[in-house]
């Protein structure tokens, strides 16, 4: 059995592979950034290690100094947990030329399944049917134009060696192709250090249904559970559940016996997922995730399993402890996730919203988990993912697991930053969620956020002062009720909650509409400049997008808020900026 495993990620994995790991009385190695250096994966460690820097590719993407780390703490395993380099085959590489157990599979199968170009070839081989796409990484926006032209828009383009909708943008016509390949690459080299990209088909009302496998060294495959991950913003999943609900009589099987086959054909161990797009009763292979998924836990609770033992034991060159019959005996009802991001979800814009958490509640009771890198009085910083938590509940069917799901998120408490759990309650309450009916284009286009959020219009007194939301207790006859208000915003200090409701009301002014703004456009929140897209001079539209900001590696168009000419632009590629701060003025 290992001894000590370095763990090269941080935040709510990097806590979950430590307790993991404590449990089975392996010794864990912390990294750190100057930005995480008292986080709570640092704070849980038995030893942690400085990376230096701040930005992810000057701490968590740094490979000289995390191979220092895992050499100078005497590691040896090191589990990537998920993005950074955890699908990255030279890293993994690397890794096992130390002669350190790699908590992933063997660096060849990343190669081709990590590829989601040549994991594509490896699904043909093993008989599942694919999406209509390239087989070859393409490298001009004519490629894209002619894929488009040939098999219609729109067209998805696609980060290679990525995942988790990072580095994914959807082309409606051959115009948008070169701005959306250019921002496709810019965020898949941010998020893993490389830009290789790929085009398919984008269909018009799919489920995303996704299989998790785990393999050993002795040739032993066994799919675990589906997943249902349809329930998705800007392609990044909100809402997982397991089993993928509502799937036709067969279909589950025969995703399952597609991913082991796939998995098979390129030698694959530990755990994986593979990814299939479901519509019309027919599936498709979409891709495969060479690691570890954020939406493990739904799969662990309705099957008592830890992915992550299994992932440490099969490193370590054990078997598997169970077969596919025993795997799919022990599955017992039906299991919710909900992801808590900093995102500001008003109005559907799902804006970033870094910042400290002034206080963090879990919930609790009969069936309830929470998996959390956050406490309260810890920062959410604009370099890295903006997961706070996730909350995993278990229930004997889908209608327990919903109505539990709701209870929990209404009892979790997180204030300081703006978080997605309005949209999650949206969500969970809709009657198309309710009756799997949603599809990955739902959020986005079918479900109402116009009021998630957004403080109401004041009735009375000074109509130009914002008013914000304050929750109180109050006793009337005995009985004690919790109720919300709205009340002006210099009424005494501002509840947690008024950040994120400035948040929304900037977003909103930035947002452009009927051309009515001051000119003077703010960006919503802090990040990085990486595009200016207008110059002084220049003639604008209110909607227009004038930069292109990039927070919690998610890129975010800010707009002209009015009609006009452009006067000044205070911002160049690079800049940090704040929110609230004004990048273009418009007169």
């Amino acid at each position: 059995m290992l001894k000590k495993i370095l763990i090269a990620n941080r935040g709510e994995i990097a806590v979950r592979v430590i307790r993991a790991a404590r449990e089975m009385g392996i010794a864990t190695v912390a990294v750190y950034s100057e930005l995480d250096r008292n986080a709570l994966h640092v704070r849980l460690a038995d030893e942690a290690y400085a990376l230096g820097g701040q930005t992810a590719a000057e701490s968590y993407l740094n490979t000289e100094a995390i191979l220092k780390a895992i050499k100078d703490s005497g590691a040896d395993a090191v589990h990537p947990g998920y993005g950074f380099f955890s699908e990255n085959s030279d890293f993994a590489q690397a890794i096992t030329d130390m002669g350190v157990a790699f908590i992933g599979p063997p660096p060849a199968a990343i190669v081709e399944m990590g590829d989601k170009v040549s994991s594509r070839k490896a699904a043909l081989r093993g008989g599942a049917p694919i999406v209509p796409g390239t087989t070859e990484f393409v490298t001009t926006a004519k490629e894209i134009t002619d894929f488009g032209n040939e098999f219609g828009w729109p067209v998805a383009i696609k980060a290679a060696f990525g995942g988790g909708g990072r580095g994914m943008k959807v082309v409606q016509s051959a115009a948008d192709v070169q701005e959306a390949m250019d921002s496709a690459q810019r965020e898949a080299k941010n998020f893993f250090g490389r830009d290789e990209i790929y085009v398919e088909r984008y269909l018009t009302w799919p489920r995303h249904i996704e299989v998790q496998l785990v393999g050993d060294k002795h040739g032993n495959v066994v799919w675990v559970s589906t997943r249902d991950c349809s329930a998705q913003r800007r392609h990044q999943k909100l809402i997982e559940e397991a089993p993928a609900p509502a799937l036709p009589a067969g279909v589950e099987e025969a995703m399952g016996a597609a991913a082991v086959k796939a998995a098979k054909a390129v030698g694959y161990y530990n755990a994986g997922t593979v990814e299939f797009i479901f519509q019309d009763g027919e599936f498709f292979f979409l891709e495969m995730n060479t690691r570890l998924q954020v939406e493990h836990p739904v799969t662990e609770v309705i099957t008592g399993i830890d992915l992550v033992e299994w992932q440490i034991r099969v490193a370590a060159g054990e078997t598997l402890p169970m077969t596919q019959e025993e795997v799919l005996a022990a599955r017992r009802g039906h299991a919710i996730e909900i992801r808590i991001n900093a995102e500001n979800p008003a109005g559907g814009k799902f804006l970033p919203s870094p910042g400290p958490i002034t206080k963090l509640v879990a919930p609790d009771g009969f069936g309830v988990r929470f998996d959390g890198g956050y406490e309260s009085g810890d920062e959410i910083s604009q370099y890295y993912d903006n997961l706070v938590g996730k909350l995993i509940v278990w229930g004997r069917d889908r209608d327990v697991a919903i109505a539990r799901t709701i209870r929990a998120l209404n009892e979790l408490v997180v204030e300081g930053i703006a978080t997605t759990i309005p949209a999650d309650l949206a969500i969970l309450e809709h009657p198309d969620f309710q009756a799997a009916t949603h599809s990955t284009k739902w959020v986005e286009e079918v479900l109402d956020l116009s009021n998630v959020g957004v403080a109401p219009v004041a009735t009375g007194g000074n109509d130009s002062e914002p008013m914000v939301e304050r929750s109180t207790t109050v006793e009337v006859n005995g009985r004690r009720f919790g109720v919300k208000i709205w009340v002006p915003e210099s009424a005494g200090t501002a509840a947690p909650a008024a950040k994120a409701k400035k948040q929304a009301r900037s977003a909103s002014a930035s947002g452009g509409g009927a051309g009515g703004g001051s000119g003077k456009v703010e960006v919503p929140m802090q990040g990085t400049i990486v595009k200016v897209l207008v110059e002084v001079g220049q003639a604008v539209e209110a909607g227009q997008s004038v930069v292109v900001l990039e927070a919690m590696k998610m890129e975010n168009q800010i707009e002209a808020d009015k009609s006009g000419t452009v006067k000044a632009v205070n911002v160049k590629p690079g800049d940090t900026v704040g929110a609230g701060d004004v990048v273009v003025v418009i007169e």
